[in-house]
């Protein structure tokens, strides 16, 4: 029976390594595409276009899968975006932008396949939360990209309760820079060592999805940061 795994946001750089390093291990690659941008996923098994921060697309998707596929191992919800800014600089319009691409993309997924996972008595959930939401100093200069991550970790952790009497899982992989093409333009002069590689926070997915005994855990993946 085919190991079945859902990625958000695959084309981007942590997308694309958690696409090959799944498809290396030999599951079911089934991804969603952002609608109208034409993005091709290469390893994807299959692809389908949802706004994943829209609840009735995300929904038409849900029956879709269910009639398709049936089970899910795991859902990786990797889709997001960043923004600067504190207090002065951050208007309400700005919070409702990450909240929408960090939290909603995430919640209307879970809130769409923990049934299917209760159900089925088997499943883990796979978030990225970042370290400027658990690190104060540094968030209070990305106030509104903070706080939607906060939401994310915050969620992964009463979805933990929810979940805590059965076998499935929840974790949350929190890292500080990622050695990205984008960051590096960025930030020219820093020491790109010491950032986290995409391919590393991949590896760390697959770990937790096939280790049982871990439970509901937040990885910080800072690297040298």
């Amino acid at each position: 029976m085919s190991r079945n795994i859902i990625i958000t946001g695959a084309s981007g750089n942590l997308g694309t390594s958690v696409v090959e390093k799944f498809k290396r291990e030999g599951y079911h690659i089934i991804v969603l595409t952002q609608p109208g941008k034409e993005e091709y996923i290469e390893d994807a098994d299959d692809s389908y276009e949802v706004d994943v921060t829209d609840e009735e697309q995300v929904t038409a998707f849900v029956k879709e899968f269910q009639l398709q596929y049936g089970e899910l191992d795991a859902l990786a919800l990797l889709v997001g975006g960043f923004g600067m800014g504190g207090f002065e600089s951050t208007s309400q319009a700005d919070l409702q932008k990450m909240f929408h691409l960090n939290f909603f993309s995430a919640y209307h997924l879970v809130r769409g396949f923990l049934p299917i996972m209760k159900k089925q008595q088997k499943g883990t959930f796979l978030f990225v939360g970042a370290k400027p939401a658990l690190e104060l100093e540094a968030g209070k200069d990305m106030l509104a990209y903070a706080l939607s991550k906060r939401l994310i970790i915050t969620l992964t952790e009463i979805l933990g309760e929810e979940i805590k009497d059965s076998p499935i899982r929840s974790h949350v992989f929190v890292p500080s820079i990622i050695d990205t093409p984008i960051n590096r333009e960025a930030m020219p002069d820093s020491d790109y060592s010491k950032w986290v590689r995409p391919q590393e926070i991949a590896e760390a997915m697959h770990y937790a999805v096939n280790t049982p005994a871990l439970r509901n855990m937040t990885f910080k993946l800072y690297g040298e940061v």
